[in-house]
């Protein structure tokens, strides 16, 4: 099923249709870096720098393919999501410039700074007391205003936005043994992992889900997309509530194993990135890293391995209250 949905020609079409659109983000030798010290013995290290897409994450590649499909009765309509912040800035960012009426749903607990960005692109913000209510309240406000729903993670665009990352990826470093993904809804590492292993079938694919938001861990150990009952984690923006089946099929088949890691493990990786590379990103954009240097440090060892800094968005307040300088 999903080899007919998601294929190399369906995710090179969508990367030649984003050309000029959205960013060509780096990817960083980290052994050149004085990183170096941390990494495994014999490690080759590149991470992909999405930090410095538009909006401040690869959530900008699925929302400008999302967009895209809009018929003209839909533009009109306008169009409603669910997010914890990158997916809300991105879709955000998108229907600013295509002059598309949004309205977003959002955790009371989500970062002001994301908040505040979704507000100053014209967007509706909507705040919820928890992820469960906003993803239920953006099902109601899509069927009594008649709003098209931009998922945050479940869907083709979103998917084969994330897959044009992903070929980035393979393109520029073809010898790569694995990748290590951040996991939140399963998006990002369901396309990712298509398009890597539909070019290097070899390739090892690793997710690195926070155990406080283990969704997708979960979902494959019950063969099965899961909704958990809390969440619990300072990575905010893998915060999903749930898995889903059209992601998690994805998933399933293209990621070979998921990893759990503490946001003690976090806070260590951003410092890491702070003190190394002189970045202050928020803590999902620091999960790779913690995975790799972590529970994934004896399994990589002598391989040539990918990271992904997925996310830049967090106000300096908030970054001050998990890294005091």
């Amino acid at each position: 099923m999903t080899q007919k949905t998601i294929n190399l020609a369906k995710m090179q079409s969508a990367s030649r249709s984003l050309e000029g659109r959205i960013v060509r983000t780096p990817l960083l030798d980290l052994v050149s870096n004085k990183i170096l010290d941390v990494l495994p013995k014999d490690t080759s290290v590149k991470m992909k720098l999405e930090v410095f897409q538009h909006a401040g994450s690869f959530k900008a590649r699925g929302v400008t393919l999302a967009l895209d499909k809009l018929t003209e009765v839909e533009r009109k309509r306008g169009v409603v999501t669910f997010s914890g912040g990158n997916h809300a800035l991105a879709v955000s960012w998108g229907t600013r410039r295509e002059s598309v009426s949004t309205k977003i749903c959002m955790p009371r607990a989500a970062d002001p700074y994301k908040i505040e960005g979704c507000r100053s692109q014209g967007a509706e913000v909507l705040l919820f007391d928890d992820n469960f209510e906003a993803f239920d309240a953006m099902n109601e406000i899509s069927v009594s205003e008649n709003r098209k729903i931009l998922p945050p993670f479940d869907s083709e665009s979103m998917i084969l936005g994330s897959s044009t990352c992903g070929l980035e990826i393979i393109n520029s470093f073809p010898k790569l043994d694995v990748a290590i993904i951040p996991v939140g809804g399963g998006g990002l590492i369901a396309g990712i992992a298509a398009a890597i292993k539909s070019i290097n079938p070899h390739a090892v694919i690793y997710g690195v889900e926070p155990i406080g938001a283990d969704s997708m861990s979960r979902s494959f150990e019950q063969s099965k997309p899961v909704q958990l009952e809390n969440i619990d984690t300072i990575a905010d923006s893998l915060g999903a509530p749930m898995t889903m089946q059209y992601s998690f099929n994805i998933a399933k088949e293209f990621v070979d194993a998921i990893v759990r890691i503490e946001d003690s493990e976090i806070i260590n990786a951003m410092q890491l990135m702070r003190q190394k590379l002189n970045l202050a990103i928020e803590p999902a954009c620091a999960v790779s890293l913690a995975g790799l240097i972590g529970p994934l440090n004896k399994m990589v060892v002598g391989k040539s391995v990918a990271v992904i800094a997925c996310g830049s968005n967090i106000s300096p307040k908030r970054y001050e209250e998990l890294l005091p300088i």
